[in-house]
């Protein structure tokens, strides 16, 4: 409990100084966030430094290697991973700031870039026999063999842009992403898993982030940030044997992802729309809830979805 504690703490402390210092050179460099035209409750955000996920990021690397030791070979790939989809997101950012528009990679780069990254954790996997997958509220688990490849590279893109999707309002990806890590950090702590330190470690970053990034922000994460969270998300679960509470600690993020399928859909069939807008928390905002009382609703459900899953651990 000693080193939960202390990597929390270390974790906040080293986000907190990052962003403080990150946040001036971002406004210096004129690194704003470029809002799209339609979405006219975000007008006042055009210009927010963008590209915050940066520092939460790079602090839950610096303490998770001293809290997880240099040697660990999941916590390393677990790093190098969230680095890679970070990169990706990065790279779309800075694109974005380049052309001064809201479009940086297109979406074939993105998806092959992430299959990359993907590829990776999925052979990482298969060669080290972390094939077991734990099935959720029952004390079994079911070892797919060679089939964790394809099932590891459809869960990691489907995260990450499901992650990202939800990154629209103020501190609402950061906000969900927070009670996943806490929820799941207690799960695998219980179970004895040295990835139960990387989520506290991760809580504390973002808990420093979020004091940023609120209602009303003053830097968002970006791309930058969004992609490395659903990347981390996809390694602690995966890696742990737990891919299947991904899409129900995480269903925040599952609604995200499917209110965007569902829109698209019946749109081209019908020309008509089911949401005001999609992704659906932009539905909500359009309904006149505030983005505060949005951004917590996600929140106080991933919690209490995951107390449920505890109860079964």
């Amino acid at each position: 409990m000693k080193i939960v504690c202390m990597g929390i703490l270390a974790a906040f402390a080293v986000s907190f100084i990052l962003i403080t210092v990150l946040l001036p050179l971002l406004r210096r460099l004129k690194a704003g966030q470029y809002i799209l035209g339609y979405v006219k409750e975000h007008k006042s955000k055009s210009g927010t430094p963008t590209m915050g996920g940066l520092a939460f990021i790079v602090a839950i690397i610096v303490v998770g290697l001293f809290v997880c030791g240099f040697g660990n070979g999941q916590a390393n790939l677990t790093f190098a991973v969230t680095a890679g989809f970070m990169s990706v997101g990065f790279i779309d950012d800075f694109l974005k700031i380049y052309r001064k528009e809201n479009e940086g990679l297109k979406p074939y780069q993105k998806i092959i870039f992430q299959l990359a990254v993907a590829s990776l954790a999925a052979a990482y996997c298969y060669v080290n026999k972390l094939t077991e997958i734990n099935i959720p509220f029952f004390s079994v688990s079911l070892d797919v063999g060679w089939g964790i490849i394809p099932l590891v590279i459809f869960v990691f893109i489907a995260t990450v842009n499901c992650v990202n999707l939800t990154d629209g309002l103020d501190g609402l990806a950061g906000g969900t992403s927070l009670g996943y890590v806490i929820v799941f950090g207690i799960m695998l702590f219980l179970r004895g898993t040295d990835l139960a330190y990387l989520c506290f470690v991760a809580a504390g970053a973002i808990s420093a982030f979020l004091i940023f990034n609120t209602n009303k922000a003053s830097i968002f994460m970006g791309d930058t940030g969004s992609l490395a969270l659903g990347g981390f998300i996809g390694c602690v679960s995966v890696f742990s044997g737990n891919v299947l509470y991904i899409p129900i600690i995480g269903v925040m993020f599952v609604v995200s992802g499917i209110s965007v399928i569902v829109q698209v859909i019946y749109y081209k069939r019908t020309r008509r729309r089911v949401f005001l807008m999609a992704p659906i928390h932009h539905h909500f905002q359009m309904k006149g809830y505030s983005e505060s009382k949005i951004a917590f609703t996600y929140f106080i459900l991933t919690v209490l979805v995951g107390l449920f899953c505890l109860i079964f651990v």
